[in-house]
């Protein structure tokens, strides 16, 4: 799904709290309907040329929290940012200790530049890079490969980190009974 936020908000300056808190609204009503499968997001910040960080406190990262907490296959991705809103946004994410995710996509919803905007602690950073590199992970998996690496003795250590960049809308999460694996919230052509 794609939000174009100066189409759908009639503004090309996205500025404080309150319009934030409206514009956290327009983004419930559009996803009252989830997905059968874990998709993005994409909050499109094209022909956006400023965003504050009250304004994204209030609807980006407030409805990133939101769809997080009620379990939802929709996952956020802040899309074709300049660098005036990505410096807010980042600002934001490390106010909050958080991280959403971006990059640059074009009108058929083709993948450019994917980044993590915020920051992650190096096992995070460690699994999130495996799991764009090997585009299916889960835990016992990981731990094959890469546990004396990283000198961990059991998959709890990699079922934890998995399920953390899962709740931080960072990686999608599939269930298949029991078992869940992760792959990548965006993928790119390469």
């Amino acid at each position: 799904m794609r939000f174009n936020l100066a189409y759908e908000l009639n503004d090309a300056v996205l500025a404080g709290a309150v319009n934030g808190k409206v514009a956290f609204a327009a983004f419930v009503r559009t996803v009252e309907k989830e997905p059968s499968d874990p998709s993005p997001f994409y909050f499109d910040f094209k022909d956006v040329h400023v965003a504050t960080a009250s304004f994204l406190r209030e609807s980006v990262f407030a409805f990133k929290a939101y769809l997080r907490s009620v379990d939802s296959k929709f996952y956020p991705v802040a899309a074709n940012a300049n660098e005036a809103v990505y410096d807010e946004l980042l600002m934001v994410a490390h106010a909050r200790g958080d991280a959403i995710l971006g990059c640059q996509i074009d009108e058929q919803e083709e993948v450019f530049e994917p980044h993590v905007i915020g920051q992650l602690d190096p096992k995070q950073q460690l699994t999130f890079d495996l799991v764009a590199e090997l585009k299916r992970a889960d835990a016992t998996g990981l731990m094959e490969r890469y546990g004396a690496a990283e000198q961990t003795k059991g998959a709890t250590a990699w079922n934890n980190r998995l399920a953390g960049l899962a709740a931080r809308g960072l990686i999608f999460e599939y269930s298949r009974g029991r078992a869940k694996y992760y792959r990548p919230v965006l993928e790119t052509g390469d």
